[in-house]
């Protein structure tokens, strides 16, 4: 899982009863929530795993295909690839909790404090990557209805860029220079230290879950113009393949939402409760997230799967159409799947390229 107050246990503690990072311990069932990361982190791990190696299109034939053959597909796949090096980080992290029965450092334990500041953020930058690789596929599917050519070089460089330096910039200021973090004596001093790591960390989520439902309700509206208007109709064929569309982006939208609104919730908490804090609700959240932050690969891999593989071989035809949708399977932004080809309208060429609409 990805969030700053775990992140914050890999700080020296200071061994003070009275320390809030000790009395959330004396609470927390380590084995348990470890066993947790543990089940959820390898099950995260074979869902990207299953979107990153090319499948066979049809029941007697398999076809490999390159990462940039379409553009629908090399965003997938780098979002898979994220997502298995975040699960990763999370697995060993689990497995190495597991097995010495202790999650924070003891007072002079600096190799324990290395190894979990530098876990730490590589599960933190790998789950960077993949909103940020969240938030592209959207984008690009935007791009593409409006015929603008994919940009995987910039893609690239802000997706492994960009949470690069948020990651170091979050945990330098948490870590540097003695790891310190909870001997803190006022909350000035915390919004210092702790809440730069919050915001680089949230800030992230909360923008792909305000954009992406945005660009995907234009996206839908903008490719039921496109159906509907160069026949002055719009049937029950046009009808499906807007509902199919409208569908798999909601079904996106709510798999990050339902993977990451946990993360925000938790944060919340503990900035209007830091006084107070509700302990037992917190640790409730932290369960919550350790087995839906990992999920978000398997979850991926069934959103972003081939739709309706069956009806491929259908075809649909419509008097008096000079063009038709050519449906591909997950390499398509739209809909990443191989359905059937509809003979539709003639419709701007950017849908017609790279992405399907089922």
């Amino acid at each position: 899982m990805s969030d700053p107050t775990i992140q914050t246990f890999c700080c020296h503690h200071t061994g003070n009863n009275e320390d809030l990072a000790i009395k959330i311990m004396d609470e927390f069932n380590t084995e348990s929530y470890n066993t947790v990361c543990l089940v959820s982190s390898t099950i995260g791990i074979l869902g990207s795993l299953y979107q990153i190696f090319p499948r066979s299109l049809s029941q007697n034939t398999y076809r490999p295909q390159s990462l940039s053959s379409t553009r629908g597909r090399h965003i997938i796949v780098w979002l898979a690839v994220a997502d298995l090096m975040a699960s990763l980080g999370v697995l060993i992290r689990s497995s190495l909790w597991l097995q010495y029965k202790s999650i924070m450092p003891m007072p002079n334990d600096d190799v324990s404090v290395l190894f979990c500041s530098i876990i730490s953020a590589w599960t933190q930058y790998f789950y960077t990557a993949t909103w940020f690789w969240t938030l592209f596929y959207a984008i690009d599917t935007w791009h593409s209805i409006k015929g603008i050519d994919s940009r995987p070089v910039l893609y690239h460089s802000l997706a492994w860029g960009v949470p690069a330096a948020t990651t170091s910039i979050g945990l330098s200021i948490l870590y540097i220079p003695n790891a310190t973090c909870h001997n803190i004596s006022s909350i000035s001093t915390a919004f210092l230290r702790i809440l730069p790591n919050y915001c680089v960390t949230y800030l992230p989520i909360a923008v792909v879950m305000i954009v992406n439902p945005i660009i995907y309700v234009m996206a839908s509206k903008k490719i039921e113009m496109a159906v509907a208007l160069p026949l002055a109709q719009f049937t029950s064929k046009e009808r499906r393949v807007v509902d199919t569309l409208r569908l798999k982006f909601f079904l996106i939208n709510a798999v990050f939402y339902v993977c990451w609104i946990p993360n925000l919730i938790n944060g919340f908490l503990v900035w209007t409760m830091w006084f107070n804090m509700p302990v037992k609700v917190i640790i409730s959240i932290w369960y919550i997230m350790a087995l839906l932050n990992p999920m978000q690969a398997l979850l991926n891999a069934l959103v972003y799967r081939k739709w309706n593989p069956d009806l491929r071989r259908q075809r649909y035809t419509l008097p008096n159409l000079q063009k038709s949708f050519s449906f591909h399977d997950e390499q398509s932004p739209l809909l990443g799947s191989e359905p059937p080809r509809l003979p539709l309208s003639p419709i701007p060429p950017a849908i017609n390229n790279n992405y399907a609409t089922m």
